[in-house]
């Protein structure tokens, strides 16, 4: 038997980091109770886990004095280390009765296995969002994609719903791909801005300049993107099928070669999968 579900779930989190914080933050503010922030055993983790804890009002320990007094415990460490995490709290706690989440995007949950043999109902349970140092963003409309024990999943969708995000299951072969589709949509996003900062540098700009004068452009085709779908907000040379102004940006982008690679790669996307006009004379311009 696992634990009712007609009251909030006490919930433990294991690790203090950005997404740990995050989460014991929004699940506090949702009316849940964290009882416990568990870090690892060195200076920096515990101090991070003494604010957090004050924050939350829960109590602090370490991965060796953990006591998990909760319905959840909710693993929000690297992936590397979530497998050991678990081994380590495996033989300290009883797990019978227990839920055990972990927030990895790629790893399936059987990476808690040593959990779900001793009783516990386990399940990774990853938000599609960003979290990073200095910033503690909205998880409301937050899609979660979800897989695992049937018990842990539905103790997942309650806490979701009221963290006011979306939860959907996934496929334990989808997972990689899920992971994948999500790199693109914030880091290797990010990398793309970085990249334009330094081409941006060719044409006399600062990084901080080129940032500040990209914003409402970036701004304008996220906003164009979500209205119009991703052919509406698509502008510049490519739609247009200047061939002549494509083959101008490659002979500049010699002078920042790794730019010039992310912009091939992109624009040969963009005539795969986007509108484009004068598709030979673009795809010779590419080829070149």
């Amino acid at each position: 038997m696992l634990p009712a579900m007609a009251a909030k779930l006490r919930i433990a989190i294991v690790g203090p980091g950005r997404l740990g914080t995050a989460l014991a933050m929004k699940l506090r503010s949702a009316g849940y109770t964290i009882s416990e922030i568990v870090s690892r055993n060195n200076i920096a983790s515990k101090r991070k886990a003494a604010i957090l804890a004050r924050k939350v009002r829960a109590l602090v320990s370490t991965i060796d004095t953990a006591r998990a007094n909760a319905d959840v415990v909710w693993f929000c460490v690297p992936d590397r280390e979530i497998k050991n995490a678990a081994q380590q709290l495996g033989s300290a706690i009883d797990w019978k009765r227990k839920i055990a989440f972990h927030s990895s995007g790629a790893l399936l949950s059987d990476e808690l296995n040593i959990l779900r043999r001793q009783g516990a109902a386990v399940g990774s349970i990853h938000p599609m969002m960003t979290f990073v140092t200095g910033s503690i963003p909205s998880l409301n409309g937050v899609p979660f994609a979800m897989e695992g024990d049937t018990a842990a999943i539905r103790a997942a969708r309650r806490i979701v719903r009221d963290l006011d995000g979306g939860a959907f299951t996934i496929r334990r072969q989808h997972k990689i791909a899920y992971h994948a589709w999500g790199s693109f949509a914030s880091p290797l996003l990010v990398a793309t801005l970085v990249t334009a900062e330094q081409v941006a540098r060719d044409a006399g700009l600062s990084a901080v300049a080129a940032r500040k004068k990209m914003l409402p452009i970036v701004r304008q085709t996220i906003a164009n993107y979500e209205m119009l779908g991703a052919a509406g907000a698509f502008s510049g040379p490519i739609v247009r099928g200047d061939a002549e102004i494509v083959r101008k940006h490659l002979q500049v982008l010699k002078k920042v070669p790794e730019a010039r690679e992310v912009y091939l790669a992109l624009a040969r996307a963009a005539m795969r999968y986007l509108p484009a006009q004068n598709r030979k004379k673009l795809k010779k311009a590419l080829d070149e």
